[in-house]
């Protein structure tokens, strides 16, 4: 794929995709939970976050036209916000820790400027607290997203899974 013919921030966000950290740290992730029964961390639910993420920012601005640089920001973070995940399976470090550290070296190699990865890294670091749930930012944005990604109602796996009843997704909600 030619990223040179996409505009500038889909450039940046295919880039992501694309960086040898981000491919090699997604494959990692994917062989840690190949035998994993429960919900897994892959491209389906980075995108399911992203686009949730998406529709939540758009329901809350006041204007029609998205934001191409929010946008992109939704997109950076849901791709980055679990892509530390193998290492919370290897050595017990939480992966939003782990996910924070990685996105960092990424974010830097796609053109996102300082004030951009800080807020991504935020965004990351924040995508399991609670206290930024109603946010209309993007950590609350990414949080809401994170969470309403999971299709428990439709989980074989549901019934051997151990997150309490409030927090999985039991019913559609939109």
């Amino acid at each position: 794929m030619n990223t040179q013919t996409l505009p500038f921030q889909k450039q940046r966000i295919n880039a992501i995709l694309h960086d040898r950290k981000y491919q090699s740290c997604y494959n990692e992730i994917c062989a840690c939970e190949r035998n994993r029964v429960f919900c897994h961390h892959d491209m389906g639910h980075f995108l399911n976050v992203a686009r949730l993420a998406m529709i939540f920012y758009l329901k809350e601005k006041d204007t029609e036209q998205p934001d191409e640089q929010i946008e992109d920001l939704i997109y950076a973070t849901a791709l980055l916000h679990d892509i530390g995940r193998h290492i919370q399976y290897l050595d017990g470090t939480r992966h939003e820790i782990a996910s924070a550290d990685i996105a960092s070296e990424i974010l830097k190699r796609c053109d996102f400027n300082e004030t951009e990865s800080r807020l991504v890294i935020e965004a990351i670091l924040q995508h399991r607290n609670p206290e930024v749930r109603e946010e209309a930012s993007l950590c609350g944005w990414i949080y809401r997203a994170d969470k309403m990604s999971r299709s428990c109602f439709a989980c074989p796996a549901e019934a051997m899974c151990d997150w309490k009843n409030d927090k999985k997704n039991l019913e559609l909600n939109y």
